[in-house]
């Protein structure tokens, strides 16, 4: 990895989902401006606020796919991640962090 780079790995699929009323949505349904999850793998050097572990927030229209290993991941900016999740934030934090 280099400079401000994070590669991501996709949590689930990018198939169906279903809406919090049980409401099936196909995966050829357009939604508007949706944010995705995924996974940190590695980062690079100039890296500073997160780390591999982390689950983090960010606009799957900014994005560089690559494939390693038969694996589909995502190669990112530190700058395009809206958000991460992390368990090492201190106590009575709310473990997400903007």
């Amino acid at each position: 990895m280099l400079h401000d780079r994070v590669l991501v790995s996709l949590e689930g699929e990018p198939g169906e989902r279903r809406s919090g009323g049980g409401i099936v949505i196909p995966a050829t349904a357009s939604v508007g401006k949706r944010l995705s999850w995924g996974a940190v793998v590695a980062t690079g050097p100039n890296v500073r606020q997160v780390e591999a572990g982390d689950r983090v927030l960010f606009d799957p229209e900014d994005r560089g796919e690559v494939e390693i290993g038969a694996k589909d991941y995502v190669l990112l900016r530190e700058k395009d991640i809206h958000a991460v999740a992390a368990e090492r934030v201190d106590e009575g934090s709310p473990g997400l962090y903007l």
